[in-house]
């Protein structure tokens, strides 16, 4: 039997269950039959367009309905979709579109410059109302990825993450048993569609006949509320929302008599919470555990690129604090950051990651990986294990910045606030940040008068807002010898 293309197969899903309910955003919710014409009318715009099997689509849309039916129409296509941040600068979102090229960009804000899209590129903005045929589209080959998000480089320049893996519905949907995302449950979708991770999950959810309900931005009270109502089955999250989830019950909150967590309700159709994407504070686990309890609590680390991964429950996690599990695909191993040898139990290196043998699951667009002979390949971590094989994360080895689940690169920021005709030098690290995690702060060396709103003013047109500094600090000496280098770690 011939593996099932994604597009064919959200087609068959429509038709056998049409008034199943599909997608909930701020607005409106689309049943399967509904999120599937949206998607027909796409596919015959974009396929007017130019889009062809294999070609990139686009997708700049905030978190909407939309987003999905662009989705869909790209793999309806055979073409790969690109969701891109649609909170970028013009000249950031510029930068992405040249490494990619795309037929077509799709949800760009009212107003942006068409100008930003290279040439060949349609450029439509948000509100375009595809006219076309509700019918789905001649077939076509199964998409060679299925999605390709993008992601920042330790150059500053963009990079896009295509996945390995074609747009076959085999092949994609057994990653949902991986998460524990059951068939017909409710996944509530609490960050940016442009990150990898709520993509990947909620489109796991969607093939698997989930109702996926969808935050157009996330508010803690809002979650829990969202949760509550529809009675949601799985929930993603970063330790950001965690913790402000949590501290919703109040000081010194303790699970009561019906379930609950102080003033959070308990959420009794829940199966599971998942989160990754950034070190969890303990104090933070802890509390979502005694408001969940120890076996609705999952929480994995791995890269976009998914060499490989960890796992590990809330129980598990109880006996491991700290951990972000076990490996359970691929290979994980720590090593001395010169790579001479393999470093020993609770000795922290850098990680090598390594797929299962042959099978490839990405490759870059602007970007090379660090690699090593064997099939090793580096995302810049550095971590440890325990006796029992435990992962314990320490640091990135090159300085990225984890703002609230997301990576900010200082090489980026330098290189826009350098562009401030005062700024003579500027070194961008990491501060602690009680809600974010971290937080970019800069040191700059000027030449002339410039206040702090100045250079506020000057980041905010170039960066979105994760990437600004939040703080600037002053210095009258140069911050880089004649190389060009620095110490970041001087400055921190």
């Amino acid at each position: 039997m011939e593996p099932e293309p994604l597009g064919e197969a959200f087609t068959r899903m429509a038709r056998e269950r049409p008034d199943r309910q599909a997608v909930t955003d701020d607005v409106s919710t689309w049943t399967t039959a509904e999120l599937e014409a949206h998607a027909n009318r796409w596919a015959h715009d974009l396929a007017g367009r130019g889009v062809r099997p294999g070609d990139f689509v686009s997708i700049a849309h905030p978190n909407v309905a939309e987003h999905y039916a662009l989705t869909l129409a790209a793999w309806k296509l055979g073409a790969v979709p690109q969701p891109v941040s649609h909170k970028l600068s013009a000249a950031e979102l510029a930068a992405v579109l040249d490494v990619v090229r795309p037929p077509v960009v799709a949800g760009l804000a009212p107003g942006t410059d068409p100008g930003v899209a290279p040439h060949g590129t349609d450029a439509l903005t948000l509100g375009h109302e595809p006219d076309g045929p509700d019918t789905p589209p001649p077939p076509a080959p199964a998409p060679p990825a299925w999605k390709a998000p993008t992601s920042g480089g330790s150059t500053g320049r963009p990079k896009v993450i295509v996945a390995g893996e074609p747009g076959v519905l085999d092949i994609v949907a057994s990653r949902a048993d991986v998460y524990r995302i059951e068939p017909d449950g409710t996944f509530l979708c609490t960050a940016p569609l442009f990150h990898n991770a709520p993509y990947l999950f909620s489109l796991l959810a969607l093939l698997r006949g989930n109702h996926v309900v969808l935050m157009g931005r996330f508010d803690a009270a809002r979650a829990v509320a969202l949760a509550d109502e529809h009675a949601a089955t799985w929930i993603y999250a970063v330790p950001t929302m965690m913790g402000r989830m949590v501290r919703l019950a109040g000081d010194g909150a303790q699970r009561s008599s019906t379930g609950g967590y102080g003033s959070l309700p308990a959420l009794p159709a829940l199966r599971t919470l998942f989160h990754i994407g950034a070190p969890c504070p303990p104090a933070v686990k802890r509390a979502v555990i005694e408001w969940l309890g120890p076996d609705r609590v999952l929480e994995g680390y791995a890269g976009t690129e998914a060499q490989a991964r960890t796992s590990i429950t809330g129980r598990e996690w109880l006996e491991h604090p700290g951990s972000v599990g076990r490996v359970t695909g691929g290979e994980i191993e720590a090593r001395t950051l010169d790579g001479d040898r393999r470093c020993a139990v609770g000795e922290v290196g850098e990680l090598w990651l390594r797929p299962e043998p042959g099978r490839t699951t990405y490759r870059y667009i602007g970007a090379e990986a660090r690699a090593r002979p064997g099939g090793w390949e580096s995302l810049g971590d550095m971590g440890s294990f325990d006796a029992d094989g435990y992962l314990y994360l320490a640091d990135r080895a090159k300085d990225m910045i984890v703002v609230g689940g997301q990576n900010v690169y200082p090489a980026e920021i330098e290189a826009a606030v350098l562009e401030h005709p005062a700024v003579v030098s500027v070194v961008v690290v990491p501060a602690p940040d009680e809600d974010l995690g971290s937080v970019a702060h800069a040191v700059v060396q000027t030449d002339g008068d410039v206040t702090d709103a100045d250079l506020d003013a000057h980041v905010a047109a170039r960066l979105s807002p994760a990437k600004r500094p939040r703080a600037w600090r002053r210095s009258a000496e140069a911050l880089r010898d004649d190389a060009g280098k620095v110490r970041r770690s001087a400055y921190r």
